[in-house]
């Protein structure tokens, strides 16, 4: 080969080389794998973060939300706390339930007790030993609630399905758990009282702490509510009921065996004087008003419900009522579907 087409090959090598280089440079590698947004819950955790505020106890809806949340495999539950009343009582309660479901990994804190008084399922935890409990319970759950929110990496849902006491202490403890919470409450009346079409009432767990609820109502953050007008329509019946009845669940089986002692409590008043309805109420065939599991499901969703962005001011006297120049917040008003919802529930508590 002469000099000259030795100097052509090389042209011709270096010139292929450096094409081949910017052809490469230019390619994207393929990557068919889901990215993860890193304000995404999916980026620490596919689960959501989720503290429960209960009065359990007292009506047997408390003990049927806990049920659902911990049968809802959505939820990473960071702590439950008791509120108002004889908590420690309602802690045993709690505990024993964590216990039949294996689930004693979760913590629990008792909030300030207000009054000392036995409580509708106190018989069902009579001979139940609080300190025989293997996890972790705190005496102040106020404290334990502002920890964990606070130390929590991603922003953690904090459901109260009862009075607000516990909620507004830890708002006056630490007022930056706002920037890492928001608020889901069974909480209101907007339109609805507690029977269906009735005038709108001064809902039980805003009337007994009603400046608590102007304290967590317009606290800076996201604020959602399931009202009377919604949470007031849930109870089951027919074959939805018999499917929680019959089920062999050692959950499902707990909240039957605590409806029934929450029918026989000897109430004062009788329960029978408190409305029409609840003269239908049987343990066997047909539950009672399940007010709290709605503020579980709106944790996870809010497909079957219609949401509104309302005004509301708490009253004084524990009313809830639509004001423009309230802060507004959104509220589940109205049921798109009801009956898959019931579905929806009925399929988590007998699992």
């Amino acid at each position: 080969m002469t000099e000259k087409g030795t100097r052509l090959n090389l042209r011709i090598f270096v010139l292929t080389a450096i094409t081949l280089l910017i052809a490469l440079s230019s390619c994207k590698p393929v990557d068919n794998a889901p990215k993860l947004k890193k304000s995404s819950t999916a980026s620490v955790n596919t689960r959501i973060p989720v503290i429960l505020d209960t009065d359990i106890g007292d009506d047997i809806d408390d003990t049927a939300a806990l049920i659902l949340l911990l049968n809802s495999p959505e939820f990473d539950i960071k702590l439950i706390t008791t509120s108002v009343g004889n908590t420690k009582e309602r802690t045993k309660i709690v505990a024993k339930i964590l216990d039949v479901a294996n689930r004693t990994d979760i913590p629990i804190g008792t909030g300030p007790a207000t009054k000392t008084a036995t409580l509708a399922q106190s018989a069902w935890v009579e001979d139940y030993d609080l300190s025989s409990y293997p996890g972790k319970i705190y005496d102040d759950g106020v404290k334990a609630i502002v920890d964990t929110i606070m130390n929590s990496p991603e922003p953690v849902k904090l459901i109260a399905i009862g009075p607000l006491p516990n909620i507004s202490a830890a708002l006056e403890r630490e007022p930056r758990i706002t920037d890492n919470a928001e608020f889901i409450g069974m909480q209101g009346s907007i339109r609805i009282g507690y029977i269906a079409k009735s005038k709108p009432a001064a809902e039980w767990n805003v009337y007994c702490f009603p400046k608590a609820a102007q304290k967590v109502f317009a606290a800076d953050w996201d604020v959602t509510i399931t009202p009377l007008d919604t949470c007031g329509l849930i109870y089951f019946e027919g074959d939805r009921y018999k499917k929680i009845y019959n089920s062999n669940s050692p959950l499902a089986k707990a909240f039957i065996d605590n409806y029934r002692l929450w029918m026989e409590f000897p109430w004062d008043p009788p329960i029978t004087t408190w409305s029409t309805r609840i003269k239908d109420f049987n343990v066997e065939t047909k539950s009672t008003t399940l007010f709290d599991l709605t503020a579980v499901y709106l944790a996870i969703s809010t497909d079957f419900l219609k949401i509104e962005e309302l005004g509301i001011r708490v009253t004084d006297d524990g009313r809830t009522v639509i004001d423009d120049n309230a802060k507004k917040i959104k509220c589940a008003t109205y049921w798109q579907d009801m009956g898959a919802y019931k579905d929806f529930v009925v399929e988590r508590f007998i699992k």
